[in-house]
């Protein structure tokens, strides 16, 4: 893993004379209702980047942490695993994925509820430290989720979050959907797509009121053992493995083709797959 810690964020612009990718996005939700499958699909990436994320962190120990987003748990563990919480309280909107999250070891001291980002069931500074991971860019008001997060938070507390930067093409399986869109066939798309990038980041962050902003650019691998590893993690996928299935075996090879002209299997036939977040950090201002 690679981990960029800039001082300042800037933007990467698309670059003009490549097709965009508009036309085929869907406005299907995408929803999450299969903890396994999830696992399989995203566990391992977030592991990955929370790993990497957690490193840059570096919290002090006996915090009270509030997980939003925390979907079936993958990252609720790490913070009970690596970071000796005080308290952990994980929210999310999905009952499936709580259900599996609870049966996870860090159940025995992380408590799981259902819940709104931009409606926090939590009183004023409830928190010492909130974070979003891989979450941002499915808030459909990623400001009002900041703003949020702020609040629960006590004055001197911690507020984080770390995406994929999908704008860019950090996304896990950009290559992928990239080929879809390029295909005709449409590809779900988040409600708020660029609230991981770095510029917006700071952004949010800076109109939230939260002071001493850092941000931290961060780069992961995953391999695949082979064509039929890869084929058949993003089968489960929530945002493609419905339309995947629905292809025909023409269709299919077709994809498969383009998509491994992107991620050439080495002598052994692995697949090494890249992808980029983006993580910010920040202090509730303390009272004067």
């Amino acid at each position: 893993m690679v981990l960029v810690c800039p001082t300042q964020c800037g933007s990467i612009a698309s670059d003009p004379s490549e097709p965009s990718d508009t036309a085929f996005m869907s406005t299907e939700q995408i929803r999450f209702n299969d903890g396994a499958a999830y696992e399989r699909y995203m566990g391992v990436w977030s592991q990955k980047a929370g790993t990497a994320f957690l490193d840059w962190l570096a919290p002090e120990p006996g915090l009270r942490w509030l997980d939003i987003g925390c979907g079936n748990g993958a990252f609720t563990e790490m913070l009970v695993e690596r970071c000796a919480p005080a308290s952990v309280e994980g929210i999310d909107p999905s009952e499936a994925q709580l259900a599996f999250a609870r049966t996870r070891p860090a159940a025995r001291l992380a408590r799981f509820r259902h819940g709104d980002a931009m409606a926090l069931p939590y009183a004023d500074d409830t928190f010492d430290a909130a974070v979003m991971p891989l979450v941002i860019f499915f808030v459909p008001d990623p400001a009002k989720g900041v703003a949020e997060m702020a609040r629960v938070v006590c004055p001197g507390g911690l507020v984080t979050a770390y995406g994929w930067d999908m704008r860019d093409g950090g996304f896990p399986y950009h290559a992928l959907q990239s080929e879809m869109r390029a295909m005709g066939i449409a590809v779900p798309t988040p409600p708020s797509p660029d609230a991981a990038s770095m510029d917006v980041l700071r952004s949010l962050w800076t109109g939230a009121g939260i002071e001493d902003i850092e941000t931290c650019a961060i780069t992961v691998e995953r391999t695949f053992a082979d064509v039929d590893d890869y084929w058949t993690t993003v089968l489960d996928g929530p945002s493609v493995g419905r339309q995947l299935r629905a292809m025909s075996a023409d269709v299919t090879a077709e994809l498969q083709t383009r998509v491994l002209a992107h991620l050439p299997p080495d002598a052994s036939g692995r697949i090494t797959c890249t992808a980029r977040a983006n993580a910010v950090r920040g202090r509730v201002p303390k009272a004067v």
